[in-house]
């Protein structure tokens, strides 16, 4: 819990000192014509502690979505893998629950990574849960040590074949680990070109990729160093088939008062190779945090305005796919962890059907697009 919160400080306070110069919202419709080129997803992240959500949001996945996103961001089974023993059997009770549930017609993504939450160090150790302290030798050794090349490189390989995706995320947002720990770039770097390139070896056109925080890379949309983040690009663009963008711009100095027009020009500029959108979201209600010092006023129109936006440009730039990460919003979660400050609040209203299950406006132009033709370009 103190880790989200120190993350959502480092979104909300620092990253708000940038002073963004607001403008009006783009007011966009969708383009008329009858095909698409992107696919179109979300996580599978429940809207409450219950089987009847789970269940609600893999049924909406199969009806409101081309492409499903198996998202994996708190912690690997280090020893386990380095050395070839079985999981621990939640872990794959978790695998065969997904993928018993994953529609056969749709896309698979699947993201995983060797970097913790806070993007500032290895990830922690999952067995019978996730977020488990680093057991010895590990919670000592660095991203280039060889067992933790090795171990990732064994991960990596073991849950690409269990679940044979068509998009393969080794690394998510790896340009906050040069923020939030910049000594620790190059062991980083060392063991992704190293996976990347052992994984290349299987089978040359099978996309993987990282994917990183789209805001980062503008400078003056927060507070990170601009010449770092370009270093990062330069140096993983070789050892990257796509770039993923993860994009949550109302968590910037620009809140929910604006949502610059030109955002995804700006961003997509620095992306060389073939784009995505892994993860994003938009807050369609208001969220006060820290004691009332901030408001995000957000509302079902601002949201509608990004995702129409965002949809449009995802066809502009001939994206891959685009992912909103929460299908429903998760205010009964929220209350069901005890409704802790601040804690996952600020995602709790991202969903494109709100906490009653009702659908939002975005959600029409969502399945305005969903109903186009998908054409592969």
């Amino acid at each position: 819990m103190e880790q989200v919160k120190y993350l959502i400080t480092l979104l909300l306070i620092l990253l708000l000192v940038t002073g963004c110069t607001k403008e009006e919202n783009p007011v966009v419709d969708p383009p008329p014509h009858a095909a698409r080129s992107f696919y179109m997803g979300f996580t599978t992240f429940p809207y409450d502690i219950s089987s009847e959500a789970v269940d609600y949001v893999y049924n909406k996945l199969a009806t409101d979505a081309d492409l499903i996103s198996h998202h994996f961001d708190d912690g690997i089974p280090w020893p386990e893998a380095l050395s070839g023993a079985d999981f621990h059997v939640n872990i794959m009770n978790d695998w065969q629950y997904r993928l018993s549930r994953t529609p056969a017609s749709h896309k698979i993504l699947l993201s995983v990574t060797p970097i913790k939450f806070l993007r500032n160090g290895l990830a922690p150790y999952k067995a019978e849960t996730g977020e488990m302290p680093l057991p010895a030798p590990w919670d000592t050794i660095s991203f280039n040590h060889p067992d933790v090349k090795q171990a990732y490189l064994n991960y990596c390989t073991r849950i690409m074949n269990y679940f044979n995706p068509d998009f393969f995320v080794i690394g998510i947002e790896v340009n906050l680990l040069m923020i939030q720990a910049p000594s620790l770039w190059n062991e980083y770097l060392e063991l992704h070109q190293y996976v990347y390139q052992q994984l290349k070896t299987l089978d040359p056109q099978f996309p993987i990729f990282v994917s990183f925080t789209g805001m980062d890379l503008v400078e003056g949309y927060t507070n990170a160093n601009h010449s770092d983040q370009m270093q990062v690009l330069n140096d993983i663009m070789a050892y990257t088939d796509y770039c993923g963008v993860s994009l949550y711009p109302y968590l910037t100095g620009f809140l929910c008062d604006t949502i610059p027009s030109d955002m995804f020009d700006k961003i997509f500029t620095y992306l060389p190779k073939p784009k995505a959108i892994c993860e994003t979201g938009y807050a369609a209600d208001s969220i006060t945090v820290y004691g009332g010092t901030i408001i995000l006023n957000g509302s079902p129109v601002k949201q509608n305005q990004y995702i129409t936006l965002m949809l449009n440009k995802a066809e502009e730039y001939d994206l891959k796919f685009v992912v909103n990460f929460v299908l429903r919003d998760y205010d009964a979660l929220w209350q069901a962890i005890g409704s802790p400050d601040d804690l996952y609040k600020v995602w709790k209203d991202t969903g494109l059907y709100d906490e009653d299950g009702n659908t939002r406006i975005a959600f029409q132009n969502w399945y305005f697009w969903l109903n186009k033709t998908y054409t592969s370009l």
